[in-house]
């Protein structure tokens, strides 16, 4: 090995997870005997001595202060769809004029947080305040570094309200993962295997987002309000050269990745790829898989490490759905698989998945818990922003379906495997043959097959992925429920399974779907199918009430009725919401910017009119100028007022009548406005116009 690759390496060791309590630094620093307890409770699901718990407590705060770190907080994930903390001193009263640095068991442990001020849909009244964290132990805790040299140990953990009731997206996760482990491990056993003591979902998450320059983020109140913009003329150029997808990184970019990486890196955050995506300004980083809470909080903290190191770089990362009306929006693709404790993947085919039993067994189950749940499945990936990029021939449709290929397609109706696994000749003597995979890609399908896992590409880029893995946890995991309950029924189980695999591929083929799902036929064929569709999140939140899912949920023990319905009820809530700010932030800017800079246009060259009559002229491009800027500027003026009056007396609530109604009366509104806006922009001389133009904010970074 050279010199420099050697140092590189060495960097890279001593970096990577420098900022993580991990498994190595607690074998370093706990007893064994209390490391192999701490290990127990991960792996068998009980309760940690409270003992063990100061000792671990104790090693944690003395790791944490030797690398600087002043204060501890419990790091959790509320119903907002962020991370939340307190953050608590180490430092003590010990004497007078002296003090000491103390962290208990207790203090790991348990946690308290005020429960009225998050989102709790009715969980909790504002009076009803108390609410609390608790350490899960399977996480490992984490240093966070802020630049002005504050550094706090954050320790992961679960937040429920005083009754018990989940307040949180991990609380979920962690019960949908035991549910699969238990469901999945049932299957295994009848299968006749004896081995595998863990079975869990592998997730990897494709996180896409915009960089734009600081300073002209700031003077847009809309990207600072709503996280996109809310006006803008199409730019000359925007994605149609598709010049910019996998395309050299600009400068500025690059320097802002590494940072990216050696800050995701420190906190063992594997960041794997990152590459320009199809529109301007747009990138992507991809992390490698976990298990599903470690994949989850991982996205977290990439989410809010984009936004931090760009803005120490003097940009803004955006990571809203669709922050630009002209280019394609940003998703977040959820790639899902089973593991065991083995290292097997359950949702490898093998060279032969034909007679490969146990794959075909949990394929169908993924399937078959698609087709049963479709509302569930558009349901993680509702809220106002996701809906202004589904569908728009950029992302999937709302229209639930799953795309297999069609050699699998073929294997499932029974028939052979040929035109896949073969290999690739490209005609290049000197280039070696290319392995073929088992299936084609569809990027136009929500769920794809992708070779060993299925990728869930509706998830929305700024969206939490705790609560869309929780619900595929837990929709699989009840389908492995069924199918283990007729396996440990039945008198010869590999019958039982080829009737099984049968069964299930006639219930449920009717969501599979080869082609393109942008295309209008599909739509035909879907509802000739009976497939339903939730064209926005007020018809998909809808289906986290529906009493099947309600039922299946309390069978798996995921989430309880009330939890149910208090997440239905802050859906619709936060749709609302979001809404009236747009609203009321494109008012803002109309009757603060907008409209002041199109009249003094509209003035002037009115003035340059009357200038040319006084010289006897009576035509003039400034007379034809003059009555287009003045018609857009009516209609502009209308509109404003016509969306103040609908922002006034729309009805409050937080049901889905009242989502609808904003829906249908402040969305057409607000459309409006944007048009005759957006036509008056191509009309301004660029130095009058009072916001950075689209041209401005991708191109200039």
């Amino acid at each position: 090995m050279k010199k420099s690759q050697k140092k590189t390496q060495e960097a890279l060791a001593e970096t990577f997870g420098s900022n993580v309590f991990s498994d190595q630094v607690m074998r370093q620093r706990l007893p064994q005997n209390i490391y192999q307890a701490l290990h127990r409770a991960m792996e068998e699901g009980i309760a940690l001595d409270p003992a063990a718990a100061e000792v671990i407590a104790a090693a944690m705060k003395e790791w944490a202060v030797e690398r600087g770190a002043t204060h501890y907080t419990h790091w959790f994930q509320p119903l907002s769809g962020q991370s939340a903390e307190k953050q608590e001193a180490f430092i003590a009263p010990y004497k007078r004029g002296d003090v000491m640095l103390e962290f208990s068991g207790r203090a790991l442990i348990r946690g308290e947080a005020d429960a009225s001020s998050f989102p709790s849909g009715g969980l909790r009244a504002t009076f009803e305040a108390r609410g609390y964290t608790a350490w899960d132990c399977t996480a490992p805790a984490f240093l966070r570094e802020e630049p002005d040299g504050i550094i706090a140990l954050c320790i992961p953990t679960a937040f429920c309200s005083y009754n018990g009731e989940a307040l949180d997206t991990r609380t979920p996760l962690l019960r949908a993962s035991e549910a699969l482990n238990k469901q999945a491990l049932r299957v295994l056993r009848a299968l006749g295997d004896s081995e595998t003591r863990r079975v869990f979902a592998n997730v990897g998450l494709e996180q896409e987002y915009f960089l734009v320059d600081r300073g002209l983020y700031r003077n847009r109140r809309d990207l600072v309000y709503t996280g996109r913009t809310l006006f803008g003329a199409n730019p000359p150029k925007g994605q149609e050269m598709n010049d910019q997808y996998y395309a050299a990184m600009r400068q500025r970019v690059s320097g802002f990745m590494a940072e990216l990486n050696f800050e995701l890196w420190k906190l063992g955050v594997v960041a794997k790829i990152q590459h320009n995506e199809a529109a301007p300004s747009q990138h992507e980083v991809v992390v490698s898989y976990d298990g599903a809470v470690a994949a989850c909080d991982q996205n977290q903290l990439t989410m809010m490490m984009l936004r931090k190191v760009a803005a120490r770089r003097g940009m803004a990362a955006l990571l809203h759905e669709k922050p630009f009306a002209c280019v394609s929006g940003s998703g977040k693709h959820n790639n899902w698989s089973l593991g065991t404790d083995r290292g097997e993947n359950l949702l490898d085919p093998g060279r032969d998945p034909a007679s490969n039993i146990r794959f075909r067994l949990f394929f169908l189950a993924v399937i078959a818990a698609v087709d049963r749940y479709p509302g569930l499945l558009r349901m993680i990936s509702a809220g106002l922003s996701n809906d202004q990029r589904l569908g728009g021939h950029e992302a999937p449709t709302p229209l639930i379906s799953v795309y297999v290929g069609e050699p699998l397609l073929r294997m499932l109706r029974g028939g052979s495997l040929t035109g896949a696994n073969g290999t690739i000749n490209s005609g290049v003597s000197t280039m070696p043959a290319l392995s073929q995979d088992c299936n084609d890609r569809n990027r136009t399908a929500p769920v794809a097959f992708t070779g060993n896992k299925f990728e869930f590409r509706m998830l929305g880029s700024a969206q939490s992925a705790a609560t869309a893995n929780a619900i595929l946890n837990a929709i699989v995991a009840d389908e492995l429920m069924l199918v283990a309950d007729r396996l440990e029924r039945a008198d010869d189980p590999n019958a039982e399974v080829q009737a099984l695999c049968t069964e299930m591929f006639a219930g449920h083929h009717r969501v599979l779907f080869n082609g393109n799902c942008y295309a209008q036929e599909w739509q035909e064929e879907a509802a000739r199918r009976g497939l339903p569709c939730y064209p926005t999140t007020v018809e998909a939140v809808s289906a986290l009430t529906e009493p099947e899912t309600a039922e299946m949920f309390a069978r798996q023990h995921v989430y309880s009725l009330p939890e149910l319905e208090s997440r239905a009820a802050i859906g619709y809530a936060a749709y609302i919401k979001a809404l009236r700010i747009e609203g009321n932030t494109m008012v803002e800017m109309q009757r603060r910017a907008i409209l002041p800079a199109v009249m003094r246009w509209q003035g002037e060259l009115a003035s340059q009119c009357a200038g040319l009559d006084a010289t006897g002229a009576s035509n003039g491009p400034q007379k034809t100028e003059l009555a287009t800027v003045t018609d857009y500027t009516v209609a502009l003026y209308a509109a404003v007022r016509a969306l103040e009056n609908l922002l006034a007396t729309l009805p409050e609530g937080t049901d889905k009548v009242h989502a609808a109604q904003w829906r249908d009366g402040i969305l057409p509104a607000m459309e409006a406005v944007r048009t005759p806006c957006d036509a008056l922009e191509a009309h301004m001389p660029s130095d009058l116009w009072p916001v950075p133009t689209y041209g401005e904010l991708l191109y200039h970074v």
